[in-house]
């Protein structure tokens, strides 16, 4: 770690706010003579790359500025009056909890401004684009970094309209009733959510995060706690996505373009779990605890929904989509974060965020590997790119036997480090040890092994046994994916496919790497979030 001046870590974390902001506005001006280079697209992209970077170099710097022997501790912190009469202020900073949030937004956003460059989506001019790229992640970081209810609805709904625009203006079939689902589904829980958020800040007469976790529920009545969490916990169960919340989300990701999943995938799903963390739990304790055993059923009845649908899509003949099966599998996967959200123990918490990095790596890497799979072949549909291929080889008794169906699209042998990549992926997905898969969903179940005072183990200890079901039945699915994508013999007629480019290597090596890392060393990131979890669940006293 580095020693940085507290003032330096303000401005790196305001500048991580504010900067794609600027760059946003830039990128819609005319680019500079000198700097055009082959066409004004080609600036207005590398534009994008530039300032998605200059904002990773920052959270980078930030991370290793941060005090790392308080992590329990609000560092780089801002605090400025803003509307006095409500008692709105201009509050920023970063703890255990929002800090790795932060560097996984900058990172997945610049990897698909990197990705982007190369690779410019199908559509309109890349000048609205790129803009709508920096706007999502200003409000996404926003989101991570505000200590003010409501800056935080603001940064909340900041994202919606890029979102929409990316899905609407540049995705593939059925973008627009794609943009639309999405865009009514979480504006209808966000009116809902604005409304506990008021009650929780007027009641308790500031909205001030850090002053309603210290307090911890005391100035709020178990009603107005329960109709808090019932209003706000809507609004985040819906961008979560929680079942049966959820239905938006298959027809966003099949419709959104390749960086579009990533981000909603990687980043903007993790918005609600953060709330629910970041507010629920430790603003109402008590109204939380009423509806936690309800939450836990929810979590478990997606983790199964989830992959039963995956499982449903994979099966020869069911026409299934590979990006619709990855966005139903991050309902699965988020159902394990709500579950450790759910038992209200740092054991269980720690998991549910340890679980929200897990899924923006390895499922960020899934949709840019589908993304390239896509461009390669111009399908994603399992049952075309696995339709058997007829081989016309000898029999082990020396006859020919021309015909006999060979099913698998054999990506192995037409593109073997794609195909690598992409078992790679789904088995670090499944939860193998040793990837970052693990131990998220590992802890979560812990916690729901001994959930916290007042909630009934006997009830917790079923929604453990049907999640650890649902692990199997994840490793069912995409072990089915990757013999039916990877696997199968090589005929002779098999078209070649490119393997992996300069470009896409250089966008999904990191992703990669940070997989083993923290499958490998998970008290990294484990010593960030625990203190800061302690401090939330008992007030602010340890």
């Amino acid at each position: 770690m580095i020693d940085i001046s507290e003032s330096v870590m303000q401005l790196l974390l305001a500048f991580l706010v504010v900067g794609p902001l600027l760059g946003a506005a830039a990128a819609l001006l005319p680019a500079p003579p000198g700097l055009k280079g082959k066409s004004p697209d080609q600036a207005v992209l590398r534009h994008g790359v530039t300032v998605t970077g200059a904002v990773l170099i920052a959270a980078i710097v930030l991370a290793l500025g941060f005090d790392h022997d308080q992590p329990s501790k609000m560092q780089a912190t801002t605090d400025i009056s803003w509307i006095p009469a409500l008692d709105v202020r201009i509050h920023l900073g970063t703890d255990g909890i929002s800090l790795p949030l932060l560097v996984l937004t900058a990172l997945l956003t610049f990897l698909s401004a990197l990705y982007t460059y190369f690779k410019p989506p199908a559509g309109p001019s890349p000048k609205a684009f790129v803009a709508l790229l920096l706007v999502l992640e200003s409000g996404t970081l926003a989101a991570f970094a505000v200590l003010d209810l409501i800056l935080f609805f603001l940064a909340f709904e900041m994202v919606l309209i890029p979102m929409y625009f990316l899905i609407a203006r540049w995705g593939g079939e059925g973008r627009a009733e794609a943009a639309w689902k999405f865009i009514l589904y979480t504006l209808l829980g966000s009116v809902v959510m604005l409304l506990g958020l008021l009650l929780i800040g007027i009641r308790a007469g500031t909205f001030d995060m850090v002053a309603l976790a210290t307090d911890n529920g005391r100035s709020l009545t178990v009603s107005v706690q329960v109709i808090a969490v019932l209003t706000i916990g809507i609004g985040l169960a819906i961008k979560t996505p929680m079942w049966p919340l959820h239905s938006w989300l298959p027809d966003a990701h099949t419709a959104a373009p390749t960086v579009g999943s990533v981000l909603l995938a990687g980043v903007l799903l993790k918005m609600g779990t953060y709330g629910f963390v970041r507010i629920l739990l430790p603003a109402a304790p008590d109204g939380f605890r009423t509806f936690a055993p309800y939450l836990a059923a929810f979590a478990v009845v997606g983790i199964i929904y989830g992959s039963l649908a995956c499982l449903a899509l994979a099966r020869e003949g069911a026409k299934g989509d590979l990006k619709r099966l990855i966005a139903y599998s991050s309902v699965g996967h988020m159902g394990f974060v709500l579950l450790g959200i759910a038992t209200m123990t740092p054991t269980g918490v720690n998991g549910a965020l340890f679980a929200n990095i897990a899924h923006g790596l390895i499922t960020g890497l899934l949709f840019f590997l589908v993304g390239a799979l896509k461009d390669r072949t111009g399908t994603v549909d399992l049952d075309t790119l696995s339709r058997p291929w007829p081989d016309r080889r000898p029999s082990t008794s020396g006859s020919a036997t021309p015909d006999r169906p060979q099913t698998g699209a054999a990506l192995y042998g037409r593109a073997p480090r794609l195909g690598g990549l992409l078992a790679f992926a789904a088995v670090a997905s499944l939860g193998l040890p040793g990837l970052a898969g693990f131990w998220g969903e590992m802890l979560a179940l812990f916690g729901a092994f001994d959930p916290a005072a007042g909630l009934s183990r006997p009830a917790f200890l079923v929604f453990m046994s049907i999640g650890a079901f649902g692990t199997l039945l994840t490793a069912a699915y995409l072990l089915v994916v990757v013999r039916r994508v990877c696997m199968g013999a090589l005929p002779e007629q098999a078209p070649a496919l490119t393997d992996v480019r300069g470009y896409e290597f250089a966008a999904w090596t990191p992703l990669v790497v940070l997989t083993v890392v923290a499958g490998l060393w998970p008290g990294a990131l484990i010593g960030l979030t625990d203190p800061a979890v302690q401090q939330l669940l008992t007030g602010g006293t340890r």
